[in-house]
C-alpha cells in the first residue's frame, strides 16, 4: 500500500477527510497549531499543515480509485500525467512523528514589523512583547530616538512573513 496526495476543494480539507474515511479509505490530514489575527485579536487556531492537501493510503492493485474523484470536498488526486504520484512512506512517517509543539506565534520578539493601518501607517519597528490581548509593544525610531510604543496588533504586519 502506498500513500498519495489528495488535492481538496478550497477550505474543504476536513470535509474531504471525513468523506474519504466514511468510504473506508485510510486518510490523514496533518494539522498545525498557530497564532493568527481574528477580528483584530490574536487567536490560537489549528489548521491544515498543507493548505488544500491531505493524504490517502491505497492498495495499487485492489483499491477502487474511482470513488475518490467524486468524493465531496475532493478536487483531484495529485498525478503526473495520468498516473497518481506516490509519496514515500518515510515522509508520511516523519510527518506523523513530528513532536507536539506550542502554537507558532504570529510575532516573535525582535521581529521587524510594519504598521499597515492607523496614524503610524508605513512606519517600521521591532516587536518587543505582547501588551494585553490585542496590543503589542513596538520599538520605533522617531526623530533620531528610539521610542517604545503600544500598538494594536491589527495595525501590524510581520515584515519577513
Amino acid at each position: 500500500m502506498l500513500w498519495y496526495a489528495v488535492h481538496s476543494k478550497p477550505k474543504q480539507e476536513h470535509r474531504a477527510l471525513e468523506n474519504l474515511q466514511n468510504q473506508g479509505f485510510e486518510a490523514w490530514l496533518p494539522m498545525l497549531s498557530l497564532e493568527k489575527l481574528r477580528r483584530g485579536r490574536l487567536a490560537q487556531v489549528v489548521e491544515p499543515m498543507f493548505s488544500r492537501y491531505l493524504f490517502i493510503r491505497l492498495d495499487t492493485e485492489h483499491s477502487n480509485w474511482s470513488p475518490i474523484r467524486s468524493t465531496i470536498g475532493v478536487s483531484r488526486l495529485v498525478s503526473f500525467g495520468n498516473r497518481p504520484a506516490p509519496i514515500a512512506d518515510a515522509l508520511i512517517q516523519a510527518l506523523r512523528q513530528l513532536p507536539e509543539r506550542p502554537p507558532e506565534r504570529l510575532f516573535q520578539v525582535g521581529q521587524d514589523v510594519t504598521f499597515i493601518d492607523g496614524p503610524l501607517k508605513g512606519l517600521q519597528g521591532v516587536y518587543q512583547a505582547e501588551s494585553g490581548e490585542a496590543r503589542a509593544m513596538i520599538l520605533v525610531e522617531l526623530m533620531s530616538k528610539q521610542h517604545l510604543i503600544t500598538a494594536n496588533v491589527r495595525d501590524l504586519h510581520p515584515l519577513n512573513a
